[in-house]
């Protein structure tokens, strides 16, 4: 599939927004830095909440947050995880969380914290790698009529184009490993716009990209068992064309977390260079909108 034209769709958002810090409080009792965006003038028409990637600073994703605000009018949430950007407490070697923490804890907290502020409002969330596979855990996904999951998926290390295996072999099995050993934690820079990952999420993340079933090994034992049937939404997977860590039909895969769902499997970015991170900045503007919804997918 490939993404329609979005030459015809307006990209200037109709309002102006507004931009305030928000403190979202997880269930332990940690703090995240949360940002939220509401239109300055006008009534808000759907709460929306931005899961990044992972241990990628909210505000990357700013500008694209911003932007869907003020376009579709929408209360628009983003926040770090904790132990990362402005949730950070201490040096990355000290910092305990978890790929757990960050999908269970903090995408719920998030969730829940955007549902109790507009209660009345339709919710949707927007999560990009990491931030597509939390809502089958989260009880506010009941809520959600629409996830975009863009770039995410369940990855395994076999499955990544053969131009990138050299990486993919030294991230999970060489360098990845020494340096995370080495340092106690692994630093931002291997993994380009990252903030340093802590070890146990390096190590639970390298678990679930070496193991057949992803995540599904942690199920009753680091991650409580899911409830898919809870979202029973609109569940649009969002596939980078030359995405070489989550692949177009690993993103595509993610439906198989998500059977009660209405899935609609979109492929973008033909012909361009955007990889897995670069979807939300400013150089990919005029595809926002197949992000926000609004763009078709076409044969």
């Amino acid at each position: 599939m490939a993404e329609t034209a979005t030459e015809a769709v307006s990209l200037t958002p109709a309002v102006p927004v507004l931009d305030r810090p928000v403190p979202v409080t997880c269930e332990d009792g940690v703090t995240l830095a949360g940002r939220l965006f509401v239109p300055a003038e006008g009534e808000v028409q759907v709460a929306i909440v931005l899961h990044g990637a992972t241990a990628v600073p909210r505000d990357y994703y700013a500008r694209f947050a911003s932007w869907l605000s003020g376009w579709r009018r929408a209360a628009v949430l983003i926040y770090d995880y904790r132990d990362c950007g402005h949730s950070a407490q201490g040096k990355a070697r000290r910092a305990r969380a978890s790929m757990a923490d960050w999908m269970i804890r903090d995408q719920g907290a998030a969730l829940e914290f955007i549902s109790r502020l507009f209660p009345d409002l339709p919710l949707e969330a927007v999560g990009h790698s990491l931030g597509g596979l939390g809502a089958p855990f989260h009880p506010a996904a009941a809520r959600l009529s629409r996830l975009t999951a863009v770039a995410s998926g369940p990855a395994h290390w076999s499955r990544h184009p053969p131009g990138f295996m050299p990486k993919a072999l030294a991230f999970w099995f060489l360098a990845g490993p020494a340096m995370t050993g080495i340092l106690g934690y692994l630093p931002g820079w291997v993994l380009g716009q990252a903030a340093d990952l802590p070890a146990p999420a390096y190590w639970q993340w390298r678990r679930w990209c070496i193991t057949p079933g992803f995540y599904r090994r942690d199920w009753g034992r680091h991650l409580p068992h899911p409830q898919p049937e809870r979202m029973r939404g609109d569940l649009r997977l969002v596939a980078i064309a030359d995405d070489p860590m989550i692949p177009p039909p690993v993103a595509h895969d993610l439906a198989q977390f998500y059977p009660a769902a209405r899935v609609e499997r979109l492929t973008i970015g033909q012909g361009r260079s955007i990889g897995h991170l670069r979807i939300f900045s400013e150089r990919c503007r005029d595809l926002w909108p197949l992000l926000a919804g609004e763009g078709q997918a076409a044969a």
